[in-house]
């Protein structure tokens, strides 16, 4: 894979993934990932289920099973966490890096009260204990805004709604002040007037932090609204990186990604009929030859169908993977919505 540095003016970036490959059983997951996060941006990974954006971070965090195959390299301000000894990887596991999944419901205990269960994610990161750790928990809890924080603390999961089980993640997830957050999906499963409020206290503790964020969604309206950089990934492979504002505004240049914005329907503006992209993601089992879009691309031509292109860059922390990039195409590139949709 080509190196897409990332545009963060020539700072070692916090992050930096190279040739990240991951196969189960022989069958491929990601197929050589390159991607760098700098110290305090936010950046978007986006992609139809199956593209390999949760799992990019599963192995560099080393939370796959063992029957994973990992191979590549994934470094935290130089050090590699791949194959790093577990006690390692124990302290950069929400200390440096932290990760929020879309399911709270799965991923919080539901027999252990939540404000033990933010003190026991204090007692992993810091040097808090007793009533200091309680204190703590409760500030967090604030700071996520869960309401009546001094008689909730005692409170189970199921007896909070799914929008504040997912802000008692985040507080959890702050409780080692780490450098960078992966939210996975955080809010997948909630309604759009709740999703917006979790996005926007995402990006208000990012504000208030410096943290890095990286946004693991579905949803381009998402990650216009919250990043300023855009990784979009396909079969285990990012085709196409670009700063935000230029990829909503000028659009992007992989047929792909296009088809994932021209799936989003404009608030302002004339209208339009909205695209959708034929077909399904190929199965891992048994990859297209050549580019694995091109069964799904009206603009395939027969090159396409033999050579699978690496990332090129276009100038402007701009790189996209395609053989079309030798001849221009026509780009119907929307503007960036203003909303959050289900």
């Amino acid at each position: 894979m080509a190196n897409v540095p990332s545009p963060a003016s020539g700072r070692e970036p916090l992050v930096r993934i190279r040739d990240l490959t991951v196969s189960f059983a022989g069958v491929p997951a990601l197929r050589g990932v390159d991607l760098d996060v700098a110290r305090g941006e936010a950046v978007g990974l986006v992609g139809e289920s199956g593209s390999g954006k949760s799992v990019t971070w599963l192995a560099a965090l080393g939370l796959l099973p063992g029957k994973a195959r990992i191979s590549g390299s994934a470094r935290l301000e130089g050090r590699e966490l791949l194959g790093a000894p577990a006690a390692d990887l124990d302290r950069v596991r929400g200390g440096r890096i932290a990760m929020i999944f879309q399911d709270p419901a799965s991923a919080l205990n539901p027999v252990l009260k939540v404000g033990r269960q933010i003190s026991e994610a204090l007692a992993l990161h810091t040097d808090l204990s007793g009533a200091s750790l309680r204190a703590e928990a409760r500030r967090l809890m604030e700071l996520v805004g869960i309401p009546d924080v001094a008689r909730r603390i005692d409170a189970f999961p199921h007896e909070f709604s799914g929008g504040q089980n997912q802000r008692i993640m985040i507080a959890m997830a702050l409780a080692g002040r780490p450098d960078l957050l992966v939210a996975d999906e955080p809010t997948t499963a909630l309604d759009v007037t709740i999703q917006a409020q979790i996005l926007e206290l995402i990006s208000a503790i990012r504000r208030e932090t410096g943290m890095a964020i990286v946004l693991i969604s579905h949803d381009l309206g998402v990650i216009a609204e919250t990043c300023e950089r855009v990784a979009v990934m396909y079969a285990g492979r990012i085709v196409e990186t670009a700063p935000a504002g230029a990829l909503f505004a000028e659009g992007p240049w992989h047929p792909y990604a296009r088809g994932l914005l021209g799936s989003l329907p404009p608030l302002a503006g004339p209208r339009r009929r909205l695209t959708s992209i034929p077909g399904v993601v190929p199965d891992p089992r048994a990859l297209p030859p050549g580019c694995a879009f091109s069964p799904r691309c009206e603009l395939a031509t027969e090159a396409c169908r033999h050579e699978d292109p690496l990332l090129t860059p276009l100038g402007n922390g701009h790189s996209a993977a395609c053989v079309l990039l030798r001849r221009p195409v026509e780009t119907h590139a929307p503007r960036a919505a203003r909303t959050v949709t289900a």
